[in-house]
C-alpha cells in the first residue's frame, strides 16, 4: 500500500521542472507588423466582381487604380502587380483564374503581402476563403492577406478567428441573395416576363422583344429542314461550314453541339419555356437539367416562329429516337388491302411510335373488313370433336420456323432462312388487332429492310438483329419482363412466287435466366465452395396446363387461314401512309428539303 503515495510522489517531484539556468531559450521568430517591417514588401492587389455590366466594370476599374495608387506610394512596397477576375462569381473558385495565378506566384516567391477590397470580393466560399489564407500563411516566408474594408491582416494572431467569423457571415449573404434572385426569377417568369438571351434567327429591340433577322432564320431553317430528311448533326454542321455561315457568336466552324442546341431550342417555333435548368447549389454554381425539380412555365406563341411547332416536335422526336443511325422521320404506314391488310412496316430501331400509333394504324383498316374470304377450293375440312392439335412447341424442330425476341435484340433461326431461300434482307409488319408479326421479302433499299443472315460457304448463316423499336413496342403492348425472351414458332405460307412468315405473339415461351448456388457435398463441411451456375429455362404459358392445343377443326389446320384476307394475296402490296398519326407526311418532308435546297442557292461560298 505504500507504493502508491510514493508513486505520486515521484511524479511531483519530477514535474517541478529543472533550474531554468540550466536552459538555453531561443526565442520564435515574430511576424512582421505591416506598420513596423523594414524590408521592402512585394505587394500585390486582388480585385473582383461578379458580373460584367457597366456599373460593376465602374467598380472593378476604381478598385484596380485605388489599390494600384496606394501601393505605388508606399516608398516601403514593391508594385507585384493587380489579379483580376471579372464577371465571375466568388462562391466557386475552380472557374477563377485571376486567384489561382494569385496563389501560384505567392508560392513562387514573387508576393509578399496581397491587398483586396473585403472578404466578400475575396471569396464567399468559407472553406475556400480559410483555406486559401492557410495555404499562403504557411508559405516560407509567410504572405498575409490585408481586407481593407474588414481591416484584418491574416498574420495577426487575432486575424483568424475575426476572419473565419466575418467569412461564415459573407457565405450566408451570399446563400441569401442566391435565394432572393431565385424568388425574383420565380417571380419573374409567373408574370410572364422571360430573359432573351441571345438567340440563332432572332434580335433583340430595344423593348427586349425576339424579331426575325432574316439572314439567320435562314441558316435555322436550313438546319430542322435537312435534318428531319435524314441529315445527321455533323453533317449539317459541316455543310454550313463548307457555306461560311455563322453562328451567333460570329464563328464560321459549327459543330453537331451547336446544330443539336439549335434543334432543342423551342424559341425557333415561338414557344418561350423558363427554367429548362437550375442551380442546386449556390457554392458550385452547376447547373443541373430541370426534370420536375423546379417550377416552370411555358409560353406558347410568345414570338414570331422561324419553323413550325409540328417541324419542331417531328425534329426533336427525331433527335432523342434516332438510336445512332441517320435516317429522316419515319412515316407510319398501314397495308389496306390484300393477305398482309392491317399490319403496319416496322422500323426495327425507331422507338418514336407508340403502341398505340400501331394499334390505331391496324385498327383503321380492319374495321372496314369485310368477313366474307373463303377459303381456297380443295381444301379438306376436318372437324374430329375431343381431338386436338398438339402444339408445336412442345415437339421442337430446326426445320420449324423460329423467331426469339428480348429487349434489344431479335434472332430467327436457320429454318426462317431457308424457307426464303436467296432472302438477304426482309421487312417487318406488324399487326396489333390479330396480335401477329408477318416477315416478307424486300430489297435492300427499303428504309425498313433488315439483313437476317447471310450465305457463308453455300450454307445460311444468320445475324443477330437489334430491335430497340420493335421490342419497346412488343414489350409495351404484352407487358413482358425486360430480363426475359420471347420464343414464336412461326408458320411458313406461299402462293406462287408470292412468300410469308407469320408469327403469333398471343402465347410466346418465355426463356428466363436461373442462377443457382449450388455447394457441393465433402466430408470436410470447411472445405465447401460455392458454384454459381446459370441456365436458361423455357417457361410455358399457364393456359397450355390444361390442353395440348387447338381442337381440330378447319378454322385450325393454319394460323394464316385465321387472318381473313380479300382473295389475291398481293403480299408486296406498298402500305399506306397514316396521317392521322403522323407529324408530317412523306410531301410535307418533300416540300422542306426543297425549301432548305432552295435557300441554299442563295448562298455563296467563301471561295467563290
Amino acid at each position: 500500500m505504500s507504493e502508491v503515495p510514493n508513486k505520486k510522489q515521484k511524479i511531483a517531484e519530477r514535474y517541478k521542472g529543472v533550474d531554468p539556468s540550466l536552459l538555453e531559450v531561443i526565442p520564435a521568430k515574430e511576424i512582421e507588423a505591416l506598420d513596423v517591417t523594414d524590408r521592402v514588401l512585394k505587394v500585390a492587389a486582388y480585385v473582383r466582381v461578379s458580373t460584367e455590366n457597366d456599373e460593376q466594370k465602374s467598380s472593378f476599374e476604381l478598385q484596380s487604380n485605388e489599390f494600384t495608387d496606394q501601393i505605388k506610394a508606399n516608398p516601403r512596397w514593391e508594385f507585384a502587380g493587380i489579379y483580376s477576375d471579372e464577371g465571375i462569381s466568388g462562391t466557386d473558385l475552380t472557374h477563377r483564374r485571376g486567384m489561382l495565378q494569385m496563389i501560384e506566384d505567392a508560392k513562387a516567391g514573387k508576393i509578399d503581402l496581397i491587398l483586396t477590397k473585403s472578404i466578400a470580393r475575396f471569396a464567399r466560399n468559407i472553406v475556400d476563403c480559410l483555406s486559401i489564407i492557410e495555404t499562403l500563411k504557411n508559405l516560407n516566408p509567410p504572405v498575409g492577406v490585408k481586407f481593407e474594408t474588414d481591416n484584418i491582416y491574416t498574420l495577426d494572431s487575432t486575424g483568424r478567428m475575426i476572419l473565419t467569423i466575418l467569412a461564415s457571415v459573407a457565405e450566408e449573404e451570399s446563400h441569401s441573395k442566391s435565394l432572393i434572385m431565385n424568388w425574383s426569377i420565380d417571380k419573374r417568369f409567373s408574370r410572364g416576363l422571360f430573359l432573351t438571351p441571345a438567340l440563332l434567327g432572332y434580335d433583340v429591340d430595344e423593348e427586349g422583344n425576339l424579331v426575325i433577322n432574316p439572314d439567320e432564320a435562314e441558316t435555322v431553317k436550313v438546319i430542322f429542314d435537312t435534318f428531319i430528311n435524314g441529315y445527321s448533326s455533323s453533317e449539317i454542321a459541316d455543310l454550313l461550314t463548307d457555306y461560311g455561315r455563322r453562328t451567333k457568336t460570329g464563328n464560321v466552324v459549327w459543330s453537331s453541339g451547336t446544330i443539336d442546341g439549335v434543334i432543342g431550342n423551342e424559341r425557333h417555333c415561338g414557344d418561350v419555356l423558363a427554367r429548362k435548368t437550375y442551380t442546386p447549389n449556390f457554392l458550385t454554381h452547376k447547373a443541373k437539367k430541370n426534370n420536375n425539380n423546379r417550377t416552370q412555365y411555358r409560353q406558347r406563341d410568345h414570338h414570331e416562329q422561324i419553323v413550325s411547332r409540328e417541324v419542331f416536335e417531328a425534329a426533336n422526336l427525331l433527335r432523342t429516337a434516332r438510336s445512332g443511325r441517320n435516317r429522316p422521320l419515319p412515316i407510319l404506314r398501314v397495308i389496306d388491302q390484300g393477305a398482309l391488310r392491317g399490319f403496319v412496316p416496322i422500323d426495327k430501331d425507331w422507338k418514336g411510335f407508340s403502341a398505340e400509333d400501331y394499334q390505331a394504324a391496324s385498327q383503321s383498316v380492319t374495321d372496314e373488313y369485310q368477313e366474307t374470304a373463303p377459303l381456297t377450293s380443295g381444301e379438306t375440312k376436318w372437324n374430329l370433336p375431343g381431338f386436338q392439335v398438339v402444339r408445336g412447341s412442345f415437339f421442337p424442330s430446326v426445320s420449324q420456323p423460329a423467331l426469339t425476341i428480348s429487349a434489344g435484340r431479335m434472332r430467327f433461326n436457320t429454318a426462317c432462312l431457308k424457307k426464303f431461300e436467296d432472302v438477304e434482307f426482309v421487312e417487318l409488319l406488324l399487326n396489333t388487332v390479330k396480335n401477329c408479326i408477318a416477315i416478307r421479302p424486300c430489297d435492300k433499299s427499303n428504309p425498313n429492310a433488315i439483313h437476317w443472315g447471310r450465305l457463308k460457304e453455300e450454307r445460311w448463316v444468320v445475324s443477330t438483329v437489334g430491335c430497340r423499336g420493335l421490342a419497346k413496342t412488343l414489350f409495351d403492348v404484352a407487358s413482358w419482363e425486360e430480363g426475359n425472351r420471347y420464343r414464336f414458332q412461326g408458320q411458313y405460307m406461299e402462293n406462287g412466287d408470292e412468300k410469308l412468315l407469320l408469327f403469333e405473339l398471343g402465347e410466346p415461351v418465355t426463356l428466363k435466366t436461373v442462377t443457382e448456388v449450388i455447394v457441393p457435398e465433402t466430408p470436410d463441411a470447411e472445405g465447401k465452395e460455392e458454384i454459381v451456375h446459370t441456365r436458361t429455362v423455357m417457361v410455358y404459358p399457364e393456359s397450355w396446363l390444361t390442353t395440348f392445343g387447338d381442337a381440330v377443326s378447319v378454322a385450325s389446320v393454319s394460323v394464316f387461314e385465321q387472318i381473313r384476307y380479300s382473295d389475291e394475296w398481293d403480299v408486296l402490296r406498298p402500305a399506306m401512309e397514316f396521317e392521322e398519326r403522323n407529324i408530317l407526311s412523306s410531301e410535307k418532308l418533300a416540300a422542306l428539303m426543297w425549301e432548305a435546297e432552295e435557300i441554299m442557292k442563295g448562298w455563296a461560298k467563301p471561295d467563290e
